[in-house]
């Protein structure tokens, strides 16, 4: 056998690990006969699997003889959830977007009414964004805070949005609640936000979510770029990138999508264009 290409199964072990794994979907149990029929396994060779998952506290045994899931598979996945590395999970298709669109790329985390950016790669161009991992920015007006706020459980925003203390950074930034929960509309609509010089002139910006194993998001993933690269255009040509970027990651991070999710990018979920217009030209920071 050639080196690299020898294998280590244990038949006993890929065995228990299938039957363990039957349970994940019978919410109301399984009997030993039910299990038999599933696996194709006779019921002796069955009771044995059960009885020693039980032992290792990988199954419970109720009154009615029917098998559950134990807390030792509640504590394993725990502790692996606790391990998931989101940066780690996220970087191959970081660096993808990074060198597919030659601009900046973002990951950035919800913490209280801001957004954290947790991870940052540069744009290659001399022309490039000034941001630092580590730096908090603002929910209400950025392109990942944005996919955060429209995508959180309806009784959770009706909490946060009370709290958001709405000011301008620039002239394209909303002015009040009703404008924003517009605009959550139509983040949630098309799947991805826009920062159209909202936080800061100059600087375009768009966002998908990232979702966790419950489809809940608490991250998102951006591409930045000075304004005189990014005309709205752009942004649609990039959408149904960054949204398929957002959806590998979270399949990282054990997501399922539902046959109803929609990831996909319709071109008449259009970006609409700043309200007010925005100053020429580039600080002299970008």
């Amino acid at each position: 056998m050639a080196a690299g290409k020898r294998s280590y199964n244990i038949t006993s072990l890929q065995r228990g690990l299938r039957l363990l794994h039957l349970f994940t979907t019978a919410e109301q149990g399984l009997t030993a006969t039910q299990v038999a029929k599933l696996s194709g396994l006779p019921v002796s060779t069955i009771h044995r699997f059960l009885v020693n998952l039980e032992t290792a506290g990988y199954l419970n045994q109720s009154s009615s003889g029917r098998y559950h899931l134990g807390i030792a598979c509640f504590s394993l996945g725990q502790a692996a959830l606790g391990q998931l590395d989101i940066r780690r999970l996220s970087h191959p298709y970081l660096e993808e977007l990074n060198q597919s669109t030659r601009e900046t790329i973002h990951l950035m985390v919800h913490h209280g009414l801001s957004a954290v950016y947790v991870e940052k790669l540069d744009s290659p161009e001399p022309l490039r964004i000034h941001s630092r991992i580590g730096a908090t920015v603002p929910l209400y007006c950025t392109a990942g805070g944005k996919v955060m706020l429209a995508n959180m459980a309806e009784d959770e925003l009706a909490k946060v949005l009370p709290q958001i203390e709405i000011r301008r950074c620039t002239p394209n930034t909303v002015g009040n609640l009703q404008e924003l929960q517009t605009e959550l509309h139509r983040v949630r609509k098309n799947g991805y936000a826009c920062d159209l010089e909202e936080h800061e002139l100059h600087i375009r910006c768009i966002a998908a979510p990232i979702r966790d194993h419950l489809g809940a998001v608490h991250a998102s993933v951006s591409i930045t770029a000075p304004v005189v690269r990014m005309p709205v255009t752009r942004l649609r040509q990039l959408a149904p990138l960054i949204q398929s970027a957002g959806l590998q990651i979270s399949r990282e991070l054990g997501y399922q999508e539902s046959p109803k999710s929609n990831f996909s990018f319709s071109e008449k979920s259009g970006i609409a264009a700043p309200a007010r217009p925005a100053t020429a030209g580039m600080a002299g920071k970008y």
